[in-house]
């Protein structure tokens, strides 16, 4: 069980024990689902090594750290066979963990976790949750060529399911090939998507402003509820990520997902995993950083808002 790396010194890690974090990271390293490049499940491991470039910790525009904030879970025990037994295995865990009351960051893995880590969230929470999406695809297929569930299925597996609001579902950066009902299935439902083509051009807090003042009219309008923000580092360009199974061109910025991190770090997040880092494919840890850099972005943010 490797720990985040910043954690890893004794001079950071405040309360060893992590007893009283209210903050929580756990691995979920499983890739049994990917539909082409496979090796997401050794992306915890290099999203905490990565990690290891924030030793200091205080974010530049939060202005705060989640150094003595954070326990770190380790890689959770997940058996390496049928995603149905994966899935079997993990909810109880993420149940256990979510019965802490700590707020929680999940590395992925696949993409094929999240429906699993909603489920619980619906259950503990009582409600669906609205969903913040960033991926290249819509993963809104009705099945995975050919079986029911994937890691292209969960979006529209969740809204089957009743674990998110239609209505709360925001997707970016999505630009894969894709049939139209698949590809407009959440706009269909009564959701929004900023494709990467709506965002080209976009970098600045001022020029993504229009962007974030529509989701945070959407949230308010449904009466804020919870939100979870699923990260699919396949929303980046290549060029950015190149490590990840699934590889989009023409996809957004390292810049560009940070400013849209910032800017809606008020909304009432429950929850955030990060998926689909596949470190056989990187390069000079491009990916992983930028992983890492969204983790730390997304609980800094988290902290600056909540006063802890």
């Amino acid at each position: 069980m490797s720990n985040f790396a910043f954690l890893g010194d004794a001079r950071f890690l405040k309360s060893p024990a992590g007893a009283d974090a209210p903050y929580g990271l756990a691995g979920v390293a499983w890739d049994g689902a990917v539909t082409n490049r496979p090796g997401a499940r050794f992306g915890p491991r290099a999203i905490r090594a990565a990690s290891a470039m924030l030793c200091d910790g205080v974010h530049p525009h939060f202005d705060t750290t989640p150094l003595g904030l954070l326990q770190d879970h380790g890689d959770l025990p997940l058996p390496n066979t049928a995603l149905d037994a994966m899935r079997a295995a993990l909810q109880p865990q993420v149940r256990r963990l979510l019965a802490t009351g700590q707020h929680l960051v999940w590395l992925g893995g696949d993409h094929s976790i999240t429906l699993p880590l909603l489920r619980e969230y619906r259950a503990r929470l009582g409600r669906p949750l609205a969903l913040l999406h960033f991926d290249a695809h819509c993963d809104t297929w009705e099945d995975h060529f050919g079986e029911p569930s994937g890691h292209g299925t969960w979006v529209y597996e969740a809204l089957q399911e009743g674990l998110v609001l239609p209505q709360g579902v925001v997707q970016f950066g999505i630009r894969s090939a894709a049939a139209r009902a698949a590809r407009d299935h959440v706009r269909d439902r009564g959701g929004q998507i900023f494709t990467a083509r709506d965002l080209r051009g976009l970098h600045s807090p001022a020029q993504l402003a229009p962007v974030t003042a529509a989701v945070r009219e959407r949230m308010d309008a449904l009466g804020r509820p919870p939100v979870y923000l699923s990260l699919d580092i396949d929303c980046l360009d290549p060029a950015f990520a190149p490590g990840t199974g699934t590889p989009e061109p023409g996809g957004l910025a390292t810049d560009q997902v940070l400013t849209l991190l910032e800017e809606l770090a008020d909304l009432p997040f429950a929850g955030m995993d990060c998926v689909e880092v596949a470190p056989a494919y990187d390069h000079a840890e491009l990916t992983s950083l930028a992983a890492a850099h969204f983790v730390w972005t997304y609980l800094c943010g988290r902290i600056a808002h909540t006063g802890r």
